[in-house]
């Protein structure tokens, strides 16, 4: 059992002790919170994706509002894409940019419209894609977004 003296020697450490942990739980928040911000990495089109770009063709692109189950507003981007050059594509990545009212880019976001894991986009074919959005702001300006290619994967 201790003696009064042990206790007394241990409770004057004690404030001492938990105010070093609380120092040190301050510097560590300190430093998590003047950390630099990750860097946003986008993947851009190869050099040879852009080569290609002239032989996409975007038509009958329309856009509309819906509801869903949960009943949220759910606005789906509806086209066609045509392949007209000599490649088969394997995959298309888009960004679809959305303003607001002032003009200003308020939301991206990078959809598929030609998925990788179905069949290829062959030469000289056209294909139906769908994009839904169910996250876009309510400053948006309610036009159609610009879309963007953000990465073409060629077919083997």
């Amino acid at each position: 059992m201790p003696t009064a003296a042990e206790h007394a020697k241990r409770t004057r450490f004690a404030p001492l002790i938990i105010g070093a942990v609380v120092v040190v739980a301050l510097l560590a928040a300190l430093i998590y919170l003047n950390r630099p911000a990750p860097q946003r990495t986008e993947t851009r089109a190869s050099a040879e994706a852009k080569a290609y770009l002239p032989n996409l063709e975007l038509s009958s692109v329309s856009m509309k509002a819906t509801e869903n189950f949960m009943k949220q507003q759910v606005v789906e981007i509806e086209g066609n894409l045509a392949n007209k050059g000599p490649r088969a594509l394997q995959s298309v990545d888009v960004y679809c940019l959305f303003y607001g009212v002032d003009g200003h880019e308020i939301h991206r976001e990078r959809v598929p419209i030609i998925v990788s894991k179905g069949a290829p986009l062959k030469s000289g074919e056209t294909r139906r894609f769908r994009m839904p959005f169910d996250t876009l702001p309510d400053t948006w300006n309610q036009a159609l977004p610009r879309m963007v290619i953000a990465q073409i994967t060629f077919a083997h």
